[in-house]
């Protein structure tokens, strides 16, 4: 396969899965088995096109996350300043538990098992918490105490295990401590900021910058395609969580994990 169509391929699952509760970790460990897109300047590639998904929750949310715009009433900046602050707390354990045993998990977790499992782990979640959802107490970010975003960052914290989902691991967290869906979302990708920033930056310093011509063309094709995507996933799943639950992906999750277990224990 054309590593231009790989690159394309893998922006595309990057910007589909990043911010929907369904692990793009886990889907890029899948798909990468079979379009085969490995080495060092993979794990550089897969870095550069999480920052293109990052860069598109900035861009879609850039009048709650500027606090210095003209435009911007005194409460409004105060408000801004407020989720930057929540989210910095929630950010904390990721940063600290990520430092200490990042490496480790991605030794002995990245594999399809694991991903399998915790997806299937993780669906089942969805569907109870949905099933027994009750009136949800948080309606706004700004309504957040800094102890529930705190406890909320602790629970992204098994998002560390691929398959388990960052963003099903805060939308699950936050949705247990009170928060209705949509803030559990907002919070979800507030919090993915700094935390898939600081990820990158930290793997980035690690991997090193020794590019040539064509992988640079690669890096910039799957950038430009995972940020387009990802722009209209978290458009249209603001949308969707607006008049849904989140039960379609719970559903959507034990059925991926279900086959990607039955595959690669029976099939490969």
């Amino acid at each position: 396969m054309n590593d231009i169509i790989k690159a394309v391929i893998l922006g595309i699952v990057e910007g589909l899965t990043e911010f929907l509760p369904i692990s793009s970790t886990g889907h890029l460990i899948i798909v990468n088995e079979f379009v085969n897109f490995t080495g060092s300047y993979a794990k550089l590639f897969d870095i550069v096109i999480q920052l293109g998904a990052i860069l598109s929750v900035i861009v879609y949310f850039w009048r709650k996350l500027f606090p210095f715009g003209r435009s911007k009433t005194k409460l409004e900046k105060s408000e801004t300043w407020n989720i930057w602050k929540k989210t910095v707390v929630g950010v904390l354990p990721a940063l600290i538990l990520g430092a200490m045993f990042g490496k480790q998990i991605e030794e002995y977790f990245f594999n399809p098992i694991t991903v399998a499992s915790a997806l299937l782990i993780g669906g089942i979640v969805l569907i109870i918490l949905e099933r027994s959802k009750t009136q949800a107490q948080i309606t706004s970010i700004t309504s957040l105490s800094y102890k529930t975003a705190f406890f909320i960052g602790l629970i992204q914290c098994l998002a560390m295990i691929p398959g388990t989902s960052r963003s099903a691991a805060t939308i699950i967290g936050a949705m247990l401590l009170g928060a209705s869906r949509v803030v559990a979302a907002e919070y979800s990708f507030f919090l993915a900021i700094p935390t898939l920033f600081a990820a990158s930056a930290y793997s980035l310093i690690k991997t090193g910058f020794n590019l040539n011509t064509s992988q640079i063309q690669l890096l910039v094709i799957g950038f430009i395609v995972s940020f387009l995507v990802a722009w209209l996933v978290i458009a249209g799943f603001m949308k969707f969580i607006s008049k849904r639950d989140f039960k379609p992906f719970g559903y959507y999750r034990v059925v991926l994990g279900i086959l990607i277990l039955l595959y690669f224990r029976f099939l490969q």
